[in-house]
């Protein structure tokens, strides 16, 4: 019964994961469609060595639970599940682009990014309980961007690389004394995504769709009856960024 509801739930998550990226990725190919075919604008822009900018993101983010081994114990008879639920946030920053040939740039990233998540207990007697974590991390993507070739004012480009973390501030530092979930202040994420390049004639703006997954445990080491059945959480996160050149 509990894993027919844990396989129900993950199937929402995937339904609602697949509408995000769907409506996040239809303005970038109807605006591709639009900008393909006008007259070029800027078109040395891509041979400066060095360019900065500054950007704005979206994102959608959740924890991936793995149990411990004494979920299944007497201990913890009364917990049903413990669920991930993913939540909105935003980050600033600004980027540093180094180009490496036509094809290939090295990217920095610095940025600010705001994070919620949320776990949802699940007991026996059908009622639940939330725990938050709001947390505000300074990020730093080191990134490798792929170009295709320029085709009038829109250029395609896939992206990827790492981002460590470190966490700024949180309710979680702020409460420690009474936190009943206890997350570690450092993350270190992979990061894969596709985006726009589009030209105007005194900036370039790109629209980028990038998926992240933490391959750090950020389980803190505090024991309590709400990190005890946990062995494991591992950060996804969805982000849509808007970017100024």
């Amino acid at each position: 019964m509990q894993v027919t509801y844990i396989r129900n739930k993950f199937a929402v998550f995937g339904y609602q994961v697949v509408l995000v990226v769907a409506l996040m990725a239809l303005p970038l190919l109807t605006q591709a469609q639009v900008f393909k075919w006008a007259r070029q604008n800027n078109p040395n822009y891509d041979e400066r060595l060095i360019s900065y900018g500054f950007m704005i993101g979206l994102h959608t983010s959740a924890y991936q639970v793995k149990y411990a081994p004494k979920f299944i114990t007497q201990q913890f008879d009364t917990v049903h599940s413990v669920m991930a639920q993913f939540s909105p946030g935003f980050s600033l920053g600004f980027l540093v682009n180094y180009r490496v040939n036509e094809f290939v740039d090295l990217r920095i990233m610095p940025k600010a990014g705001f994070y919620t998540h949320r776990l949802q207990y699940n007991y026996t007697d059908e009622t639940s309980q939330q725990q938050f974590v709001e947390t505000t991390h300074v990020e730093l993507p080191l990134l490798l961007k792929y170009k295709s070739m320029r085709r009038g004012n829109v250029r395609m480009y896939m992206i990827g690389g790492i981002t460590p973390g470190f966490e700024l501030s949180g309710k979680n530092d702020i409460q420690a004394s009474s936190a009943l979930l206890d997350i570690r202040k450092s993350n270190l994420q992979l990061e894969t995504g596709l985006g726009f390049d589009f030209y105007f004639p005194l900036f370039k703006f790109s629209q980028e769709i990038r998926f992240a997954r933490g391959i750090v445990n950020m389980l803190g080491n505090r024991s309590s009856v709400y990190s005890d059945p946990i062995q494991r959480l591992n950060t996804n996160t969805i982000s849509v960024y808007f970017i100024f050149q």
